[in-house]
């Protein structure tokens, strides 16, 4: 190892050097498990803390987790979607739109207008891509974006995120900055777990409505609507 010398030693010693062999190797014990405990955290699902920091790469096979049909029953799709009050040639962004489980049902209702699904994993992107030209949904356009910004090419009416706003890091600047990309009277609409959900990300992770209505009020909006029918999460709306 650099900068460890081995000479001869008298009883004194070679007891120091033992010592501090010994160190060494304590020191690599700890760092070996320092990097076991990271490769765990990395390859834990998705829901830690935080900015949830990891990968959502393997689309299709997170398709079976965001498209399951088992998921209707609670997150009540078309009932938000209505509730949402988009005209036909409305146009939105859908930022963390995961494999479209939103993002192709509102590329549906808005036939007539463009839906932009956003997500900062390239797999994703592919997936959305692939799967809105399967669809026939020239409407639907994929977009690579960032934890910083979703890279918005047009202003859009409104803006769409479920269980994504606990994933963003500085969310008062984020939202601050996603003002430039909305339409005058654009909105905001925020969907994400509560306390007692059954569902959903650890406890930790989990964001009280009133502190999402303090950080969006810090980014320059005010609360809209608040939307109660959902079981598992609160539904606000900002403008």
């Amino acid at each position: 190892m650099k900068g460890i010398h081995f000479q001869r030693f008298d009883a004194t010693g070679q007891a120091t050097r033992v010592a501090r062999v010994a160190h060494v190797r304590r020191l690599a014990s700890i760092a070996i498990l320092a990097v076991g405990c990271a490769l765990f955290v990395s390859s834990l699902p998705a829901q830690t803390p935080h900015t949830h920091d990891h990968g959502f790469s393997g689309a299709a096979q997170w398709a079976s987790v965001f498209d399951d049909p088992a998921r209707d029953a609670w997150q009540k799709p078309h009932e938000v979607i209505g509730a949402l009050g988009l005209s036909a040639g409305a146009s939105v962004a859908d930022i963390g739109a995961g494999t479209g489980y939103f993002a192709v049902r509102l590329a549906h209702m808005v036939s007539g207008g463009k839906v932009y699904a956003v997500d900062t994993e390239p797999d994703m992107v592919r997936y959305l891509a692939e799967r809105a030209s399967k669809s026939g949904l020239t409407n639907l356009i994929a977009l690579q974006g960032t934890p910083a910004s979703p890279n918005l090419p047009a202003k859009v009416d409104l803006v769409l995120l479920v269980d994504v706003f606990h994933h963003i890091g500085d969310r008062v600047r984020y939202f601050r900055d996603l003002r430039a990309s909305l339409t005058a009277g654009g909105k905001v609409a925020i969907i994400d777990f509560r306390a007692d959900s059954p569902v959903g990300p650890p406890a930790q992770a989990r964001l009280a409505p009133q502190q999402v209505i303090d950080e969006m009020v810090q980014a320059g909006y005010a609360l809209d609507k608040t939307q109660d029918f959902l079981p598992n999460q609160y539904f606000l709306t900002f403008k």
